[in-house]
């Protein structure tokens, strides 16, 4: 199952104490203070990878931590600070930080993003001595490091998103399209997930959204789990089965879904596919396509089982 909202709790290092030390040596019984500083906490940044599963690694451990400061030490030696520390998120990801009301999105897998500061190391007693005070016996704790708890909430980052009501022939799509194997059946809901697909040659990427049904943005069915998947396309392909008995209606139950979810999904440039061809006589595809010409700039007839109207939408895509 893929995992594509998860809470993460993340802190920053915490700075090491300071230490209190005065010099030590064989005739030098009373030398004078040389507690050294702790040493600073390590920050915390995350950064993409190419990997859409990858939050399921902290649905069971949502904590990172970043390495503590060491303490202060004698001679007025500085503790080590502890290293950065960097975790990962899919390629597409958002990193949502409510208490700071802030939202980093990741789209690459090179760009490091800070998350949460580490605390500043303490001073240790050298830092305190004074005309008046030769032998300070003060030293600082370190700071603690910030803390944030994140929402990371994925959405793909694909050029083109199928869309439509269950069993409109959206995973068959991709699998004519792309070399994906998405499971396809003859029943609603066989997608329970998103599934990518690249165009060959043409470096695109597609994603097959789970089928919409009317209600999808008030939590009906399985399409509002992952309408969000669909925000960054360039380009929708709102597929419609052959078999309906009323394309219009399916058409308008999805963009009124949308919209409920996202208005400004209804921006993206959008075509139609007919999808399942093969299963009608070409005379009532022609009449449904005539109807639906008002509503798309251009509308597509396709079968998985004929390369040539697979082939002609594939160029189009890329194109």
């Amino acid at each position: 199952m893929l995992i594509d909202e998860v809470r993460i709790s993340v802190r920053g290092g915490n700075g090491g104490p300071g230490l209190v030390s005065f010099r030590r040596e064989k005739f030098i019984p009373r030398g004078g203070p040389d507690g050294g500083n702790g040493g600073h906490g390590g920050n915390v940044y995350v950064q993409g990878v190419d990997n859409i599963r990858y939050l399921k690694k902290y649905h069971e451990k949502n904590t990172v931590e970043g390495i503590d400061g060491q303490p202060g030490a004698s001679s007025k030696r500085t503790g080590a600070s502890g290293k950065d520390t960097l975790f990962f998120v899919p390629v597409g990801s958002r990193v949502i930080d409510h208490n700071r009301n802030s939202a980093i999105d990741i789209l690459d897998t090179t760009t490091t993003h800070l998350i949460a500061l580490g605390g500043r190391g303490g001073k240790g007693n050298w830092e305190f001595r004074s005309a008046t005070n030769q032998a300070p016996r003060t030293a600082q704790p370190g700071t603690q490091g910030q803390r944030a708890d994140v929402e990371i909430r994925l959405m793909l980052i694909a050029d083109i998103g199928l869309i439509g009501l269950p069993n409109a022939g959206k995973s068959s799509l991709l699998n004519a399209l792309t070399s994906s194997a998405a499971r396809v059946g003859d029943y609603p809901f066989t997608t329970l997930e998103p599934n990518l697909g690249r165009l060959g040659k043409y470096g695109k990427t597609i994603a097959d959204i789970p089928g919409l049904i009317e209600g999808a943005s008030k939590g009906k069915g399985l399409g509002t789990s992952f309408l969000k998947h669909i925000e960054r396309t360039r380009l929708l392909v709102h597929c419609i089965s052959a078999e309906s008995d009323d394309m219009k209606r399916d058409y308008e139950t999805v963009r009124k879904e949308l919209n409920d979810f996202n208005p400004s999904l209804l921006s993206v440039p959008e075509i139609i596919a007919i999808t399942k061809s093969d299963t009608s006589d070409p005379q009532t595809i022609a009449k449904q396509k005539k109807k639906l010409s008002n509503l798309a700039p251009a509308v597509y007839v396709v079968s998985i089982v004929d390369d040539t109207s697979i082939e002609t939408l594939r160029h189009d895509l890329a194109r």
